[in-house]
């Protein structure tokens, strides 16, 4: 009889759970407290921004160890089994206020390249394109009219990688006969004669962040010759070369503290100061090639000043100012993450500044990892592979998140959307795809390249998206 009269009064009372709220990188939000079990998102929304005194109210995801919470927490403690003996940590991730619509159309089909479109790239404010392609040419296009603008002719050999300087003002092509060319994207006419010094094909560009300095003048290069090289826009030439790579250096990024990192087949990676070039970490841990490098920040470092809204900048100082605002309150007090992505199949999740060792090891691909790279809010890594899939993994854990499987060839390029909640990729398939981050599942499939599909970027402001590849035209993409 007593058993009976309790569990009556179970069903009347509300019971507490005992949760600990904590921001993304595991710093509690405050002290454990009690939340009714009927509580869900939306409560929790309330709790949330009352915590931390936000004026405007944010929108905020939650996380039970990595799955997002979107019943109420008795019947995500029910369905999962949890103990209630500690306290549920339960991590709360402020999302992007703008939404980016999935691209689901071609908008344009342009031809104008003479062979393969190798790269393709969005300027930071979103408002330019250029492409580089096999044909040794770079081309700049029309977004408005979706036409061709500029053939910025130079090149002797297949342009290889171009980059967008943080503040839009120039862009920088590298060949497979190793010479740099620095190009106004206003004339698509070139800076002078090209930069010479590498001896073999460029293998990747990175611009110095502009919360580092503004206007944007230095920018360093990586080569299969192993050497990283520095180069100033305005003195045009070399100013510091880092040597100590034994093999082809594959990929560069400089980083929002001012360090360089440089991934090469010695299956090191390097960390440069560039007052001088000094090395002054070595990262070790791969069996294989080092084929990619991502930083948390990378998004803010490519879109310097520049947001969805469109703002336009009349100073380098406003810029600079802006840059550093929008790069500090990304980071955080959290320091820089990188992650890298090699042919032994594997990859690792680095803190450099705060150790040589690997913060974790993140396995599960069965083929090599051609790209990796970190979701504009820095939560997600996202990775590609040739096994064909495409793999999500916690951007500061690196536990494995998802697998997104549809693709029927190796994945070659992935790119995010502005507010990282949906996922692009292209593939040997000749198809992009897109992936929503929320359910896990395929968004859209968009079908229409003839053939491989080399490079896809997704515009910062989040409006188009660009695709190029073996079938030499450019697509345009839209919502």
């Amino acid at each position: 009889m007593e058993a009976e009269t309790d569990e009556k009064r179970d069903t009347t009372t509300i019971h507490n759970v005992m949760c600990l709220l904590t921001h993304p990188d595991g710093a509690p939000l405050g002290a454990p407290m009690y939340l009714p079990q009927n509580a869900g998102p939306q409560q929790l929304q309330l709790i949330v921004n009352k915590l931390l005194d936000n004026e405007e109210k944010l929108p905020y995801a939650f996380y039970i160890s990595d799955e997002e919470l979107l019943v109420p927490l008795e019947t995500y403690l029910h369905k999962n089994k949890v103990s209630m003996e500690k306290a549920l940590p339960i991590v709360c991730q402020p999302q992007a206020i703008f939404r980016i619509r999935p691209v689901n159309r071609c908008s344009a089909t342009i031809s104008g390249h003479a062979e393969a479109v190798l790269t393709v790239a969005f300027s930071p404010d979103g408002r330019h394109l250029a492409s580089g392609s096999g044909d040794t040419t770079v081309r700049l296009w029309d977004l408005t009219t979706q036409t061709p603008l500029y053939t910025c002719t130079g090149h002797k050999d297949w342009v290889l990688c171009i980059a967008w300087s943080p503040d839009g003002k120039y862009l920088v092509s590298g060949s497979k006969s190793g010479e740099l060319l620095c190009w106004d994207p206003e004339t698509g006419k070139s800076s002078g004669n090209p930069l010479t010094g590498h001896k073999k094909w460029i293998t990747g560009i990175s611009w110095e962040p502009v919360h580092l300095s503004a206007p944007c003048r230095r920018f360093v290069s990586a080569s299969k010759d192993g050497d990283a090289r520095i180069w100033d826009v305005t003195l045009r030439k070399c100013v510091i070369c880092l040597t100590g790579h034994t093999l082809a250096i594959t990929c560069v990024k400089w980083g929002g503290d001012g360090m360089i990192y440089t991934g090469s087949q010695d299956c090191t990676i390097k960390v440069w100061e560039t007052t001088q070039g000094k090395l002054i970490r070595e990262l070790k841990g791969h069996g294989h090639w080092v084929n990619s490098l991502a930083l948390s920040t990378e998004y803010v470092l490519r879109t310097g000043a520049f947001d969805h809204t469109g703002k336009q900048y009349s100073s380098p100082e406003e810029m600079k100012k802006v840059a550093l605002e929008r790069y500090n309150k990304m980071r955080g007090n959290a320091p820089e993450r990188l992650v890298s992505g090699s042919d032994d199949f594997t990859m690792f999740l680095w803190e450099p500044f705060v150790s040589k060792h690997p913060k974790t090891r993140m396995t599960g691909h069965q083929q090599l990892v051609n790209h990796v790279y970190f979701s504009p809010d820095g939560q997600w890594v996202a990775s590609a592979s040739f096994d064909k899939s495409v793999k999500l993994w916690n951007g500061t854990t690196g536990k494995f998140v998802a697998a997104f499987r549809g693709h029927v060839g190796p994945v070659y390029q992935i790119s995010w959307s502005a507010d990282s909640r949906l996922l692009l990729s292209g593939s040997k398939d000749s198809t992009l795809k897109v992936w929503d981050i929320r359910t896990r599942k395929l968004k859209q499939d968009l079908p229409g390249h003839s053939d491989e599909v080399f490079s896809v970027d997704w515009s910062p402001d989040g409006e188009k998206v660009a695709s190029g590849g073996k079938d030499k035209v450019l697509k345009l993409w839209m919502g």
